[in-house]
């Protein structure tokens, strides 16, 4: 058993040595004989798009559009999780809270407000600059919309040589319904607790008799309130895309995605003097009025051309637009805010609205070929990425009201909605340039080298107008990273890979040095070691994963010539992380997959001017667990009915504020958040063109909660239930 408190590298020794002895003798007996060659992207145009849903019954080779090279799951030496159509159907997937139930390590963090879900990974936040849709960035502060989605991949790990700026923790990657050239589709209609309807619908097939042209679009609208009263939301979804199948090495494939997103804020209550006040579930006391209104489009254009079997080229256009306004009350516990011992609290409102465009262009080159004895398969690639995102905040309205948590709230007793004025417009233009190159070199039919390298050329500016002085403040920075990896990977079978990696990735700084200057990057060390393994005829896979990420330069507040504006920093602080994660996944049976992991991670101050060193950074299960089964009934009178049960783990983290070794009698404190233990149960059953679905969630109604900071405390849902009538056609 792993000790929970220390992870040590001679520990993680020890545990590749047995399970490579352990790769000897399973692999005793089967076929040792390497003829494995660099994977040769091979384009069906009738099914380039088609290819993307692939089941993981069976362990089948996982097609996935993340590592832009097609390097095959066993030659990529870095942990990858799939998840294909076949389960998000099964598991009735709704959210990425429901997503991530399958992926150990990649967790929910927070859902600040109710309308958001933040997202970490190997203890590191990847919700801003880390997830993406169809490979173009996507803004993670609104709603993520399920149903257009068929598949999602997880890179765990460093992936800037890749992406460019991205934290070091791995990247998520949603990959919307694409366009098939046989009609057909299916309307639905969901039904569900706290007043849930969700119709929606989806249409595929041929636009021309040549079948050259294929479409697809789905669409949803949910209307739903909460288990929290007076919280409701409207969800608006829609998703066309066409194919143009241009000639037999040509494709061209044109998608669209719009999300509008109106929901009420939540910011919840009931956190006093650090310690979580005993509140009933449901209870809501915000604003009624609140809201939060985002919408976020997508315009992409994606052409592939094959030269040959061994070259091809790729280009991917992309727009996006988002907006977001909230209107709602202060949080909890912010200045001038406080709740007091016994529960009252002053309210006051807060307004903010942003606006962002984005472009991106992208160009990659694949090409398989030799030299002398070496094979390669190498990729070079350059991006370019442009956006604008600015920032209105208005003046706070103090002393809106008063009220006490512990009462029930009476909305008719609210003052009238008040007018707010503006504060301060912030602009952040990004201009952001990379080329990178990657080869995959099999160097022997045991080793192979994977080497690359990314330059990144990024101009960025914070521009601060104060209305009521008009006057603007500029911050410009120029930064000119570069990001390596290699790694090295032993195959001593098809079946069985030992990797070890490094690679470096930045992460951009806000704020300002002392002289007013903008901070240079942090950059950011990762060491990764693992085993894969696919066993017993390709129908189990397990693979193990140990890592190390080190920040040695984290921006913290400067404490030059006694300095309290936390906007002036330094690059005085460092931490460490250390994992390890175990990922299973087996079908014993046709019609039954089995899928479960176990992730360890522990993140820590190793250098700071401002927390205690060795403390634990915040939000971070040490411990984080799933396992799912799905089964189908293919005989007998439960013929065609499927059934699946799903067990997540969120271990014990903490919330709060750290504490502060600059501040004498420092009263910030820490905020403990027990694990916990999530089921989830569901049917469905099939009955010629009709499917009827049912799920539960949280059948035991364990309850726990999300935290952010000390000032946003929200629970999470109860046991609640959905049901789905839908007819395919």
């Amino acid at each position: 058993m792993i000790n929970q408190n220390h992870l040590s590298t001679k520990k993680i020794r020890t545990l590749l040595c047995v399970l490579l002895a352990l790769n000897v003798l399973v692999s005793n007996g089967e076929n040792s004989k390497n003829t494995s060659t660099p994977p040769i992207f091979k384009l069906d145009t009738l099914n380039a798009y088609q290819m993307n849903e692939v089941s993981v019954y069976g362990q089948k080779k996982k097609n996935t559009t993340i590592g832009k090279s097609g390097i095959s799951e066993m030659d990529l030496p870095q942990a990858i999780t799939v998840i294909d159509s076949k389960l998000l159907e099964v598991q009735q997937v709704s959210s990425v809270t429901d997503l991530l139930k399958n992926v150990n390590g990649v967790y929910i963090m927070g859902n600040s407000g109710g309308y958001q879900e933040e997202i970490a990974s190997r203890g590191t936040n990847i919700t801003t600059t880390n997830t993406f849709k169809n490979g173009i960035r996507y803004y993670g502060g609104m709603k993520t919309e399920m149903s257009g989605i068929e598949k999602a991949e997880i890179l765990k790990g460093s992936a800037a040589l890749l992406y460019g700026n991205v934290a070091a923790g791995g990247i998520l990657n949603l990959v919307t319904k694409k366009p098939v050239f046989n009609f057909g589709g299916n309307v639905t209609m969901t039904y569900g607790s706290f007043d849930q309807y969700k119709p929606s619908f989806d249409v595929y097939g041929a636009l021309n008799k040549q079948k050259t042209i294929a479409f697809r679009l789905d669409g949803s609208y949910e209307q739903a309130n909460s288990f929290r009263k007076g919280v409701e939301s409207k969800t608006y979804y829609l998703n066309p895309s066409v194919l143009f199948n241009i000639d037999s090495k040509t494709t061209l494939l044109v998608e669209g995605d719009y999300t509008k997103d109106n929901r009420t804020p939540d910011f919840g209550a009931g956190i006093i003097n650090y310690q979580i006040a005993d509140l009933p579930r449901d209870r809501f006391v915000g604003v009624s009025w609140g809201k939060y209104n985002s919408e976020q489009t997508f315009l992409s254009a994606k052409a592939t051309h094959k030269f040959n079997d061994n070259l091809n080229i790729s280009s991917l256009t992309g727009l996006r637009y988002y907006n977001t306004d909230l209107f709602s009350n202060s949080r909890p516990n912010t200045s001038g805010s406080m709740i007091a011992s016994n529960g009252d609290w002053t309210r006051n409102i807060q307004r903010s609205s942003v606006d962002d465009n984005y472009f991106i262009e992208q160009v990659d080159l694949n090409a398989n070929f030799n030299t002398w004895f070496i094979k390669h398969q190498f990729l070079v690639g350059a991006d370019y990425e442009s956006y604008t995102t600015k920032t209105t905040s208005y003046n706070s309205y103090t002393g809106y009201d008063a009220i006490n948590i512990f009462e029930n709230y009476n909305a008719a007793n609210e003052p009238a909605q008040p007018a707010l004025t503006k504060n301060t417009l912030t602009t952040n233009p990004v201009d952001r340039f990379g080329i990178y190159a990657q080869d995959l070199l099999t160097l022997h039919r045991y080793f192979k080298l994977l080497m690359g390298v990314r330059y990144s050329d990024i101009k960025s500016s914070t521009d601060v107008y104060t209305y009521s002085s008009s006057a603007t403040v500029k911050t410009p920075a120029h930064d000119r990273p570069f990001s390596p990896k290699a790694g090295i990977i032993f195959q001593p079978t098809n079946n069985n890979t030992l990797f070890a990696t490094y690679s470096n990735s930045f992460s951009l700084n806000t704020g300002v040095d002392i002289n007013g200057n903008a901070l240079d990057p942090s950059i950011v060390d990762q060491y990764e070691v693992g085993v894969k393994n696919k066993l017993f005829d390709n129908k189990l896979a397990l693979n193990l994963t140990a890592y190390q990420i080190d920040n040695s330069n984290l921006a913290q507040t400067s404490l030059e010539n006694g300095n309290t504006n936390s906007n002036i920093k330094e690059l005085a602080g460092a931490t460490r992380g250390r994992g390890l994660e175990v990922d299973i996944e087996y079908s014993p049976l046709k019609n039954l997959h089995i899928m479960g992991g176990y992730s360890y991670t522990k993140t820590t101050y190793t250098k700071s001017n401002t927390y205690v060193v060795g403390s634990e950074m915040r939000y971070n299960p040490k411990n984080t667990g799933n396992i799912s089964l799905n089964y189908s009934f293919e005989k007998g009178f439960l013929k065609n009915l499927q059934a699946g049960f799903i067990s997540s783990y969120i271990g014990e983290r903490y919330a709060g504020r750290s504490t502060r070794v600059t501040v004498a009698n420092d009263t910030y404190k820490l905020i403990k958040l027990n694990d916990y233990l999530q089921h989830d149960i569901m049917l469905a059953y099939k009955l010629k063109n009709w499917i009827l679905k049912a799920k539960v969630n949280n059948v035991t109604n364990v309850m726990s909660y999300n935290v952010h900071d000390d000032n946003s405390l929200n629970p999470i849902a109860p046991i609640s239930y959905t049901i789905n009538v839908g007819y395919h056609f």
